[in-house]
């Protein structure tokens, strides 16, 4: 039964996701949830649900495709694809991720997607992330200016 709630749940994230549904989508999160991603770290409920309305809000062209969904008794895993335009060069993005859900009393509380940061980068950056995407400056340097960006985004 948990195992089917957690699944169910999990496809609720995702459906609020594909459709834009920023305050369905950010109503999954439990007050102490932490996101961790290859960009992202160690955010908490507050960032999170602010990172998810910065992305959906600055990805005009943003589309994902969910699947692979799986329900367990703590949580859950499903895989999906995000496809947008950079921002930063006008590149098209097709980011495949793993995603990763611990979920306590119907909220999630940890959620980890794991993604190529070089396969990303190559795309995001063109050139520079072809020759540098697997190196530890440009994988730092990404994301500081992603956590700068959330944190612009949240004081305004």
């Amino acid at each position: 039964m948990k195992m089917d709630n957690n699944k169910a749940l999990i496809e609720q994230f995702y459906v609020a996701l594909k459709n834009k549904e920023i305050i369905e989508l950010q109503s999954h999160y439990a007050e102490n949830a932490v996101f961790n991603d290859p960009i992202f770290s160690n955010l908490d409920g507050k960032q999170v649900r602010a990172m998810w309305e910065m992305l959906i809000k600055s990805g005009k062209d943003m589309r994902i495709e969910f699947y692979n969904v799986q329900g367990n008794a703590t949580g859950g895993t499903a895989q999906w694809d995000a496809y947008y335009t950079f921002s930063a060069t006008g590149k098209k993005v097709i980011n495949r991720i793993t995603a990763h859900f611990t979920i306590e009393n119907g909220k999630i509380v940890k959620h980890t997607d794991s993604f190529s940061f070089n396969n990303w980068a190559r795309q995001a950056l063109g050139i520079p992330g072809l020759l540098f995407g697997w190196s530890s400056f440009i994988k730092d340097k990404i994301s500081a200016r992603a956590k700068k960006n959330l944190e612009a985004f949240m004081s305004t």
